[in-house]
């Protein structure tokens, strides 16, 4: 979804002209010059390919440099920071196209004279847009600044350009579950000596520019921030999860929601819908369509005069912009109704009436213009118990997980036969909400796609993707079958199936125990993602699992008469070809079943390699042959197992889709955990994703082996067991 994108003027569409071209050797030469006076001022400076590969190794990896490290090797050095990973390159820029003109990476010495980290405190107006169609990302930055502890810790304010400077700054940014460092050198591309991209309204302070270039770095490029939701950039610099609602819905306590979510640190945005018009179109009520705006303040307002008394609400809003394009309606910047507050109540709102961007409307007339609210609710590590005073945090619990195709990329109800592949979590809700008459529990989940915005470059979009809630009636159940979804009814699901980074929504369901199956819409599809679960008191979450085991049926099915006749003929077989010590070898065991199977099954017969394994299976002694009664042993397995894989062939194609073997070697007595049955379908499923036969039977043979194996070092089933090194060897290599 790019209905956020978009700039009043947008470089990455159009055409600079020839003028660019003719300019572009001026721009390197002034760049040189400059280069070798910051050479004289700071010390030597790394720049060039070259010397990015001299000191590639000390800031390797995205994420995973470190600041302090690096910082004491250019003090050392006496170098000022170039970084490796998102090099001053037009590849930092753009992904999709050649530049449209010359950029020129300046450091803020080389911008003016003298350049500040934060000047006089850091405040919405510093966050000014340029010629990138990240609006969003402003939108959240301006809310940010709203809350000096939660930007102090995204924004560490005690960096400067003097003490100890060398080119470096860091971030915290919330990635995808964790809080993570993200450093950057102050290199910032500029044209004509002006910031291109963010940057604040005073021109020697750079902190919102060096965040923004921060977050490019972990999206990928600077491209990667064009087009977004408000509540992607919120919750990354807070940790939090943002509740959608669509104002022409908007349930009837919304001003309370918003009065409580402001008072409890919330970051909000607002959009309104295109509905057909022009993106960045303005209406004549001064709004702009399509544009990302954000939440500063949601008040009860004081009237005093001799007619009117008592309090409206209201709410003050900003465009990221940061120009006149403000609201032109009542409570609109010099409106009439301004007459109406008294001097002291505009002076403890902190009114003004510049072209600025931010403006004030009534809650109704809020509620009837824009049409999206996002609230970022802050999660329980976003402010200290100093900070949360009276006031009540969530309780979170995260699991990491990954759709896999061929595995468990089961796609949405729709698709029965696969959807219940998919991962699946079990959540137990115990109490019910301090406040809630009914009982009920709050529980707000929230499913994110990972990484997709930095896959941009690869030319993967952001997937389909939502959930859907079950209760269960046994708590302690394993991973559920295709039977369950088939008679069972769903108690809640997401709001919709829907291509943004994140879906959210909030439930009220009783105290119970319940399965949360997040899917893609689409069977297939391959993805990371991170599942959150909010809730008002102590939630339990975790994967539905199983623990890998093998327990084999007291009574194996009566022979058919097909199998019967198979039978006598196999061990009229096994006696002509085993001689007086009534044993063969894997060679005549494979010359054995290959003339009965090849005659029911499509397939090449049972390999060497295959027929070893059944011996090994059987073959205690290590003689490397089977008598009679373990020949018997072994057809007693083949004949269960050839049924139960005819039972699932449904299709007659003589092979297995990939998704039903974990089910298929449940019917007879495997169980195996997820991480198992992931290594089993990847180890035995072709490129097709299917399992042959000959892999079926070769799959069922090694897990039955293995587990037996370890059986006998774990008598009490506790999942743990000692191997030493050689019995470890003769397990894994022989079967």
């Amino acid at each position: 979804m790019d209905f956020f994108g978009g700039a009043a003027a947008d470089f990455f569409g159009g055409n600079a002209g020839g003028m660019f071209d003719q300019l572009k050797d001026q721009f390197m030469r002034q760049m040189d010059d400059r280069r070798r006076e910051q050479s004289s001022r700071y010390g030597r400076t790394v720049y060039g390919r070259e010397s990015r590969k001299e000191t590639k190794d000390p800031f390797a990896g995205v994420i995973n440099q470190n600041y302090e490290e690096v910082k004491q090797k250019c003090l050392e050095e006496g170098i000022l920071f170039e970084d490796p990973e998102f090099p001053a390159e037009d590849s930092s820029i753009f992904f999709s196209q050649e530049p449209p003109r010359a950029f020129e990476w300046l450091r803020p010495s080389e911008i003016c004279d003298d350049p500040q980290w934060i000047s006089e405190g850091a405040s919405r107006f510093d966050v000014q847009q340029g010629e990138l169609g990240d609006c969003w990302l402003l939108a959240a930055v301006a809310s940010l600044t709203c809350n000096s502890k939660l930007l102090a810790r995204v924004v560490p304010p005690e960096q400067n350009f003097t003490d100890d400077y060398c080119g470096l700054f860091k971030f915290n940014i919330w990635h995808q579950g964790e809080w993570v460092e993200v450093i950057v050198d102050d290199r910032l591309p500029t044209y004509h000596n002006q910031l291109v991209f963010m940057h604040s309204v005073e021109r020697n302070e750079f902190w919102s520019a060096l965040l923004e270039k921060a977050y490019a770095k972990l999206c990928g490029s600077y491209e990667s921030l064009k087009g977004g939701s408000t509540s992607e950039a919120m919750e990354d610099f807070t940790g939090g999860v943002t509740e959608m609602f669509d104002l022409a819905k908007a349930p009837p306590n919304l001003l309370r929601i918003m009065l409580k979510a402001f008072d409890r640190s919330a970051l909000m945005g607002c959009s309104i819908d295109p509905d057909g018009r022009s993106l960045e179109a303005e209406l004549s009520n001064g709004l702009v369509v399509g544009h990302a705006y954000s939440v500063t303040a949601v008040k009860l307002i004081d009237v005093q005069t001799s007619r009117v008394s008592g309090q409206i609400p209201m709410v003050r809003i900003r465009n990221p912009w940061g120009n006149e394009a403000e609201w032109k309606g009542a409570w609109s910047d010099q409106s009439q109704e301004w007459s109406l507050i008294s001097p002291e109540e505009k002076e403890e709102m902190g009114l003004t009436f510049d072209d600025d961007g931010e403006f004030w409307m009534a809650f109704q007339d809020f509620k009837e213009n824009f049409t999206k609210l996002e609230i970022c609710n802050l999660g329980p590590d976003s402010l200290d118990e100093a900070d949360l005073g009276n006031k009540k945090k969530w309780e979170v619990n995260v699991q990491h997980a990954d759709w896999k195709r061929r595995v468990n990329a089961g796609g949405c109800r729709n698709y029965l036969d696969t959807f219940w592949t998919n991962p699946q979590f079990r959540v137990t809700l115990t109490d019910p909400d301090d406040d809630d008459d009914d009982d009920m529990c709050t529980m707000i989940a929230a499913l994110l796609q990972k990484d997709r915005r930095k896959k941009r470059k690869e030319g993967l979009d952001l997937l389909t993707i939502g959930y859907v809630i079950y209760r269960l009636e046994n708590p302690d159940c394993g991973p559920l079958d295709v039977n369950f979804f088939k008679y069972n009814a769903s108690v809640a699901k997401s709001p919709t199936f829907i291509n943004m980074r994140e879906i959210c929504g909030r439930h009220k369901l009783p105290p119970g125990t319940y399965a949360i199956i997040p899917s893609t819409f689409e069977p297939g599809e391959e993805g990371s993602f991170l599942l959150r679960i909010f809730t008002e008191k102590a939630n339990e979450t975790g994967e539905l699992d199983e623990r890998t085991s093998y327990v084999e049926d007291e009574e194996a099915p009566p022979p058919t008469e097909e199998e019967q006749q198979q039978g006598d003929s196999l061990r009229e077989s096994f006696r002509n070809i085993a001689g007086e010590d009534m044993e063969i070898d894997a060679y005549e065991l494979r010359d054995i079943l290959n003339s009965v199977f090849t005659k029911e099954f499509a397939f090449e017969g049972f390999s060497i390699d295959c027929t070893r394994s059944m011996v090994a299976m059987h073959d205690g002694d290590l003689s490397g042959k089977l008598g009679y009664d373990e020949f018997k042993a072994l057809w007693l397995d083949l004949r269960r197992w050839k049924g139960v894989f005819k039972d699932y062939d449904r299709d007659g194609s003589g092979c297995l889709s990939s998704y039903e073997i974990r089910a298929a070697l449940k019917s007879v007595g495997f169980r195996l955990s997820n991480l198992t049955a992931r290594s089993v379908v990847m180890r035995y499923s072709n490129k097709e994703e299917q399992i042959e036969f000959g892999d079926f039977i070769m799959c069922a043979i090694r897990l039955k082996t293995m587990l037996s194996s370890f059986k006998s070092v774990d008598p009490e089933g506790q999942g743990i067991g000692a191997f030493d090194v050689d019995t470890f060897i003769q397990t894994t290599m022989y079967s």
